[in-house]
């Protein structure tokens, strides 16, 4: 495994050739474009009006509301049932609860569909903040960011599995003052740290006062390893992570065979939405060309001719005679532009997976049909939403991993209204093995258990209200740790009083 700062730059400079041979960099560069709207850029047409239809955006934008429309949540259920394994699975999920707040998961998840979308591929790396404020005494947690899918070079392209790279380098362009006092706090020379001008495919300055960092990641001895460079010289030296996950979640659109990139939701029809935008600018010349009248007039009896209102024409002869000038109107542009801007635009739709019922384009007679025609639209989704919970349960599998290296013994409530120190090192000590439900999942299993405890507890079977009310998840009830507070102090006082008599 190189450690050192010219084998590293090498492993990723063959990254970067990798990702110009696949053309993923002006992939990206093109796929950007045409979302946020620069869907003319390059081209020199200065008669030519450019109008923007934007068909993508409107999908893509569809796209994410149906994946991530819902609230992600996570559950834990333990292989092997016992308490200390379920009360262990209880305060991993309010401390995942906890983190997807405290990171903003819910937001970076949006962004994530939104770069596989758009670009192909999606992903989130995390790290440990040990200054964190976490809302308790205990300080430190984890964070998330969110990467480019071109910052992101794997050792074997051909293998989808991240978990199964070799090695996995990160790289960043970094103010070089900023990363040489980072080095010198590490003990490595910040005097060898020069400035460089790659980019990764992008044009750049000779000397911009940048510098790309390179994070690599590799497995030693069961247990993921990490060392920062650049080409020039080393940041931090190799240090052990201590996590058994690479700390990188990713995310394709649509997969490759024998590429870890994935395909985008646009590549295929940008040429759709260059057609649409040509003849509409092409309608829109015909019309300003030909909808108004022109004036021919007779040059040897008129010397200029105006069309200012209200001027006057000087002429030769007398102004009385006819044929002075006459008007002349060009042809009607064909139906048949309008027709082939309106199917293109419905096919571009339909064949992306988002019809006229599932926009809203459409008149509410029916709403019972409307509803059924929009669920059968959404049907193709079912594999990009699949995709997304399993890249949701590998951040979940990450952050718990996290939590057992850097945690250690601190305030943790395990779902029942007490906040007590949990050693989040016997997570690892233990080899605590568990199932974590994402998504529809972890909702059918939260509403499914009140709905038990709710007939357990009118048919008699629970008459505790403690019991009942510590069953039920946090989130669906508010202030639940008051009331379990209440409920007992009021169990309590009857229970001096019955002693009393």
């Amino acid at each position: 495994m190189r450690t050192d700062p010219a084998g590293v730059w090498g492993e990723y400079q063959r990254g970067v050739a990798y990702n110009e041979g696949i053309g993923l960099y002006d992939k990206v560069r093109v796929n950007e474009n045409f979302y946020i709207g620069r869907q003319w850029e390059g081209l020199y047409a200065p008669d030519l009006d450019k109008p923007v239809i934007n068909v993508l955006r409107r999908v893509v934008s569809y796209f994410i509301s149906m994946i991530v429309s819902d609230d992600v949540s996570a559950s834990f259920v333990p292989f092997e049932q016992t308490e200390r394994s379920e009360r262990a699975c209880r305060v991993l999920s309010a401390e995942t609860s906890r983190l997807i707040e405290q990171t903003g998961f819910k937001d970076l998840s949006r962004d994530v569909v939104r770069s596989a979308a758009v670009d192909g591929d999606g992903c989130l790396y995390f790290y440990f903040d040990p200054e964190a404020e976490t809302g308790s005494t205990a300080r430190g947690r984890v964070c998330a960011e969110l990467l480019e899918n071109t910052e992101v070079h794997f050792a074997l392209p051909a293998v989808h599995s991240l978990q199964r790279q070799p090695y996995i380098i990160i790289s960043t362009r970094r103010d070089i003052d900023a990363v040489r006092a980072e080095a010198k706090a590490c003990g490595q020379d910040p005097g060898q740290i020069m400035t460089d001008s790659a980019r990764e495919g992008w044009d750049a300055p000779e000397d911009d006062g940048m510098v790309t960092v390179l994070v690599k990641m590799w497995r030693e001895k069961g247990t993921v390893h990490c060392l920062k460079t650049t080409a020039s010289g080393a940041v931090r030296a190799p240090w052990d992570t201590g996590y058994r996950r690479y700390p990188v979640a990713w995310m394709s659109w649509d997969k490759v065979r024998r590429s870890f990139h994935g395909e985008s939701a646009l590549t295929a029809v940008i040429p759709n939405q260059i057609a649409i935008n040509q003849l509409f600018a092409m309608g829109i010349y015909s019309v300003k060309t030909n909808a108004f009248p022109k004036i021919l007039y007779d040059k040897s009896r008129i010397a200029r001719w105006t069309n200012r209102v209200g001027e006057a024409i000087g002429v030769i002869g007398s102004p009385g005679e006819q044929a002075i000038a006459q008007s002349f109107r060009g042809g009607d542009m064909s139906a048949q532009v309008v027709q082939l801007i309106e199917l293109l635009t419905q096919r571009t739709l339909e064949f992306m997976g988002a019809s006229d019922a599932s926009l809203g384009n459409v008149r509410p007679d029916n709403t019972s049909a409307i509803i059924a025609t929009q669920k059968a639209s959404a049907m193709p989704l079912e594999l990009q939403r699949m995709e997304f919970y399993r890249f949701t349960e590998d951040c979940v599998r990450i952050m718990t991993d996290m939590m057992a290296v850097h945690y250690g013994v601190r305030p943790a409530s395990a779902g029942d209204g007490k906040t007590e120190l949990f050693d989040f090192g016997m997570l690892r000590r233990a080899n605590l093995s568990t199932r974590v439900d994402i998504g529809s999942a972890a909702y059918y299993s939260e509403l499914m258990q009140i709905e038990t405890l709710d007939n357990l507890f009118q048919k008699g079977i629970i008459t505790d209200a403690v019991t009942y009310l510590e069953g039920i998840p946090d989130q669906y009830v508010r202030g639940k740790s008051r009331i379990l507070e209440k409920l007992r102090e009021r169990q309590n006082a009857l229970s001096d009083a019955a002693q009393t008599r």
